[in-house]
């Protein structure tokens, strides 16, 4: 005969069963990985299979997050022979061809015969010398500056002219204009959305997302005139371009991201649209643990990543949500730094004061049971989890933004292209370092080392193949030191086009490296020394 409980009977009987899960994990031992990540409990064969006997929910989320890849996929291991061509694993030949054809009809539509075709050396010149000025932390500094004599660089000047950078930065599209008004009719993001498309597709490929992912929103600093500009009065910038991002919450890396355009066309405002936002940002992934913040999180959102990929969520909720109980909501009568809790077969909810009459309110799919921790404060473990994962895009902002290619311009499609750039730069970073975990190991800010290896790296060639040096010494100086490294030690795949750009009249470069040993310093520098401009 079935028998009727009180919710008393049933919470007590619930608390009963994790004293008792609690007593049974007292013999645990607990190891900590790298001081990043969580800590986990490691019993005995016996003990381990009583505990997943009685939770087989929990059976299921360890068995997954063992099994869970993480880091640079199988192709990206295979090909990023060198820092560029990991580079060029996200601004593919692919964009730098769409670039370059608007590029050079819009360069002959405002300056006729004067524009010299923009190939694809000119445009990877151009954006390293965009990263460049973003790791001499030349962001907010005028152009001239930097090719200044006495106050800039050499490598700008070498690289080339500051009028020819200037008509690149006016001149360079990213999409039809002839063809923009009738895209635009329909899609907000017109102006650079094939160049966008294109990318947004290739991060998924290159990187593995680990059991913790971060869901939050990015906001792009921009005060120009944009149909889809946002004010965020809590972001430092408190103006400019929002994107949703989904990246990993342990390196950061960018996995998914999209430009939120406003409402939709028709005026109509989109309904759930934290829970659409999670959904579309982590599709395609499986047995992964979602952290986000009281936009996104809702009980919803939890049952759909549970039903359809296994996946859990831990976030804050806010406190006009339908689903929370009213007693989660009371505080007066509570003690500081005290805990309630709530549960559901697959959820729980965690109520706890951080201060008289103040509250925070968590919900989580990934934690079943009441588990307070042995600090002073007693916070829950469901909060220090939630803010172990909660950074991962606030990472992603803080390390961009610390050496942010991004210029001054009154042109929004340019404000994307620079974060393109940038969060391009950071993912590559993170690939190479998973790839080569032995890559300067004393080195102690190996990121700024890296991106002003591969800003020189992009401007390389175009260093290589020009025809005169520049006038100032320094320069010039860059200029000859390359050509002279380049006729040491040719890469063999360039060697097929090493005479046009070699100021040696000789067929094979290994026979430029026997003619030029034979030649003291000062012969050496007056053979490669060609007219100046």
């Amino acid at each position: 005969m079935a028998r009727d409980f009180s919710a008393l009977q049933v919470l007590q009987q619930m608390f009963a069963n994790i004293e008792q899960s609690e007593s049974e994990e007292e013999a645990e031992d607990v190891s900590e990985d790298d001081g990043e990540e969580c800590a986990e409990n490691v019993a005995e064969e016996d003990d381990e299979e009583e505990e997943e006997d009685g939770n087989p929910r929990l059976l299921s989320q360890r068995e997954s997050t063992e099994r869970t890849p993480r880091g640079p996929t199988a192709y990206a291991v295979s090909h990023a022979h060198d820092i560029v061509s990991a580079f060029l694993f996200f601004v593919t030949p692919q964009i730098e061809r769409v670039i370059l054809d608007v590029t050079n009809r819009e360069g002959y539509l405002k300056r006729g015969e004067e524009w010299k075709a923009m190939d694809a050396t000119d445009l990877c010149a151009y954006i390293g010398l965009l990263i460049l000025a973003g790791v001499y932390k030349s962001r907010g500094e005028a152009a001239a500056s930097l090719w200044d004599v006495q106050s800039g660089r050499a490598i700008f000047r070498a690289t080339m002219q500051l009028k020819l950078f200037y008509t690149y930065s006016t001149s360079i599209r990213f999409d039809d204009r002839g063809t923009r008004a009738a895209r635009r009719a329909t899609d907000k993001l017109a102006a650079i959305r094939e160049v966008w498309d294109m990318w947004v597709e290739r991060l998924p490929r290159l990187y593995d997302p680990g059991p913790e992912v971060t869901v939050d929103e990015q906001l792009l600093a921009f005060r120009g005139r944009c149909p889809f500009k946002q004010y965020m009065p809590s972001k430092p910038a408190k103006y400019g371009i929002k994107s949703w991002v989904a990246c990993d919450a342990k390196s950061s890396y960018a996995w998914k991201m999209q430009v939120y355009t406003g409402k939709q066309m028709d005026g109509v405002p989109e309904r759930n649209q934290g829970m659409r936002v999670v959904l579309d940002g982590t599709e395609g992934l499986k047995d992964r643990n979602v952290t986000c913040d009281n936009f996104f999180t809702s009980y919803e959102l939890g049952r759909e990543l549970m039903a359809t990929r296994n996946m859990t969520v831990v976030g804050t909720v806010r406190k006009n949500r339908a689903e929370l109980p009213s007693e989660l909501l009371t505080t007066k009568t509570r003690r500081v730094l005290s805990s309630q809790f709530a549960f559901t077969p697959t959820t729980t909810l965690v109520s706890y004061l951080t201060k008289k009459n103040t509250n925070v309110l968590l919900m989580s799919t990934h934690h079943t049971d009441a588990e307070i921790s042995d600090r002073n404060d007693g916070k829950p473990t469901i909060v220090l989890d939630y803010n172990l994962n909660k950074g991962g895009v606030d990472n992603l902002d803080k390390v961009i933004t610390a050496y942010s290619c991004k210029r001054k311009t009154a042109r929004w499609p340019l404000v994307i292209f620079s974060n393109i750039v940038d969060v391009s730069s950071y993912n590559t970073f993170v690939i190479w370092r998973e790839v080569n975990p032995n890559w300067m190991p004393r080195k102690r800010n190996k990121r700024r080392f890296f991106i002003e290896q591969l800003g020189r790296a992009l401007v390389t060639p175009l260093i290589e193949r020009r025809r005169c040096l520049p006038c100032t010494g320094a320069a010039a100086a860059v200029v000859t030191d390359l050509r002279m490294a380049s006729c040491r030690d040719p890469p063999p795949q360039r060697w097929a086009s090493a005479k046009e750009r070699f100021p040696l009249t000789l067929d094979d470069p290994r026979e430029c490296v026997q003619k030029t040993e034979q030649l003291s310093r000062v012969q050496k520098r007056a053979l490669l020394k060609p007219q100046r401009c």
